[in-house]
Parts: structure tokens; sequence; C-alpha cells
């Protein structure tokens, strides 16, 4: 049987997430061990789904290259490089949306061009739970974290006054969720809690 490493589409994400993140040492870190996470949540996915679930952990952060730079919302500005290169769907939508970045897109101004990826495609469901659960459990430099743990690091690291700080009271219930769906799926917890239902997408 082929693993999920080994597919053209997982190659071919690794290559360039290499190539775009030269220079970005703990981007680079964080990327790699986001992958194997991701590799590791694969297993509860169907068959056909695992790939682009690896693929786009491999490119999440690609829109940190300053080459890609349009917007300076790094989800937004990876989506659009993926999808003018032809990327294969749902790839540069999951990008787009990984770790409930539409909430953040709402506090830049951005919620526009961000509907050119429909949230109601590529931010909900199993692939892009699990695409939360890796990037949201790894640390900026690729050490493990716990979701709230990581959170809370995300907020000191960007700022009190930061679209993330504005963005994290109808953010953070999104991520949790999607945490915790994806360990629910894992087998890691016996059930998702009751009265949690999913967060609206803002307009």
């Amino acid at each position: 049987m082929v693993s999920v490493c080994d597919t053209g589409l997982v190659a071919d994400a690794r290559t360039l997430a290499a190539d775009l993140l030269v220079g970005l040492d703990e981007r680079w870190r964080h990327t790699q061990a986001v992958a194997d996470r991701a590799v590791a949540v694969a297993a509860v996915l169907p068959e056909g789904e695992r790939a682009a679930l690896v693929a786009a952990a491999w490119l999440h952060d690609v829109g940190y290259a300053a080459a890609l730079r349009r917007s300076g919302f790094h989800p937004l500005d990876a989506a659009w490089y993926l999808r003018d290169a032809r990327w294969p769907d749902p790839v540069p939508g999951l990008v787009a949306h990984h770790s409930a970045a539409r909430f953040v897109a709402a506090a830049r101004g951005l919620g526009g061009p961000l509907r050119a990826f429909p949230a109601s495609r590529y931010a909900v469901g199993p692939v892009a739970d699990a695409l939360v659960y890796a990037d949201r459990t790894i640390g900026p430099a690729g050490r493990d974290m716990d979701v709230e743990e990581r959170l809370a690091e995300m907020l000191r690291r960007h700022g009190p006054h930061s679209a993330q700080a504005i963005a994290h009271a109808r953010r953070a219930p999104a991520i949790r969720l999607a945490v915790r769906r994806t360990q629910l799926r894992m087998g890691l917890v016996a059930e998702v809690p009751t009265g949690t239902t999913p967060v609206p997408t803002p307009s």
C-alpha cells in the first residue's frame, strides 16, 4: 500500500513549501511538524481525502513567503497563489481557511476576498477539522502544544490589539471544537461536549 506521504500531490507540496520557506527557519520547523501531525491524523479520514489534508498541511503557511505577499494575510495570499498555480481542489480552499482564518479575515477587512473560497465548503468537515488540529497543536517552532497553550501563545505573539486578538472571542471556540471533533475521531476523547454547536461564519 502506498503511504499518504508518498503521493505525488504530497511530494509536490513538500517541495514547494521547502522552496518558499527558505530562510524562514522557525516557520519551516513548524510546517514540518504540522505535516507530520497531519499524516498521523489522516488515518481517520477516507482514503481519498488524506493526500489533500497532508498537502494542505505542508502549504498552510507558504503565504508568509515574501514572494507571495499580496494582502499581507498569509492564508489568503497562499490560497491565491495555489489557485493561480492550478493546485487541485480542495487544497487552496483548505489553506485559505486553515485554523479558522475566516474570523481573522473579517477583523482585517478581508472577508470579501476570502469568499472566493467559500467557508461552507472549505472551513467545515473532517478534513478542515484535521488541519486545524494539526496546526493548533504545534507551536511556532515545531513544538507540541495543547490547544489552549497554543491559543495563549498566539495572543502573546501577535499582541492585544492585533486582528487575532480582535477575532479571538469567535475564533477560539471554533478552533476548540475542530480540535475536539478530531480528537473524537481519533479516539482520544470520549465525546464532544453537549451544548456545542458550530460557530457561524462572520458576514
